[in-house]
């Protein structure tokens, strides 16, 4: 099945049309800024801008940074606070014409690893963390999700809001070399294994790409790899978590 992928993070939104049989990108990965403000009609827009380049008039499938119950936003840490509160895939459907389903964009980058990616077989639990404009998280025990967890909220015992902390974001702007940052990510990574004691650790976002410049910084006793599908995890589950949905939309109607 080819599903269109869109990822909307906090500086930049994603897409590219993915085969979910194999997690392939059939299409150039588009890259646009993400507005200011992300309002609800300003993301619209460009989502609509999106689809045009794609030529795209069919399912989509989008992660979204927002804990998303039952397809309500609950919380909105990179985006508009409008959004609290809306029905997202409903609400981008309308205003597109194209069918959409959104989930955690956190979520959606782990089921990318999970299926296809690093955590491919993998039983006991598994810990993903997305390093951007915050720190997502998706956690699975035995391929199964938790979904929501927004770990990267969790206030450190250094009294400081984790992503606030250790995200790529903090290391950019606050100029920190890898020695300094990777000490940070490491008080984050160390409190996450104490809280759920995973056993594998794997690194989204573009940053993962760098492990080996920040790994002799990190001291957990769970092993830490690279995701295989980098930044380009939440476009592929996105377009998964659509397949997934739709299928389950069919068999209910079914």
């Amino acid at each position: 099945m080819q599903i269109l992928g869109i990822d909307v993070g906090g500086t930049g939104i994603k897409s590219a049309l993915v085969e979910t049989t194999t997690g392939e990108l059939l299409s150039d990965r588009q890259r646009v800024v993400t507005p200011r403000p992300a309002t609800p009609e300003a993301v619209a827009e460009v989502l609509d801008d999106l689809l045009r380049r794609h030529r795209w008039q069919g399912v989509v499938g989008m992660g979204f940074p927002s804990a998303i119950q039952h397809g309500v936003a609950r919380t909105a840490a990179n985006v508009d606070q409008a959004f609290i509160g809306l029905p997202i895939a409903d609400y981008f459907s309308e205003k597109t014409g194209c069918r959409f389903f959104a989930a955690n964009d956190a979520d959606v980058a782990g089921m990318a690893e999970m299926r296809f990616g690093m955590g491919k077989g993998h039983s006991g639990v598994v810990l993903i963390v997305t390093i951007g404009t915050g720190l997502g998280t998706a956690l699975f025990s035995n391929g199964h999700l938790l979904p929501n967890t927004e770990l990267g909220h969790f206030f450190l015992e250094n009294g400081q809001e984790a992503e606030r902390y250790a995200s790529e974001t903090v290391r950019v702007t606050g100029n920190l070399g890898w020695e300094d940052w990777g000490a940070r990510l490491n008080l984050y990574l160390t409190t996450m294994e104490r809280l759920f004691w995973p056993d594998l650790i794997v690194l989204g976002g573009g940053v993962s790409d760098k492990l080996r410049e920040f790994s002799p910084m990190l001291t957990t006793q769970t092993p830490v790899v690279a995701a295989s599908f980098l930044n380009r995890a939440g476009v592929v589950g996105a377009a998964l978590f659509a397949e997934e949905s739709l299928r389950e939309t069919e068999h209910g109607a079914g």
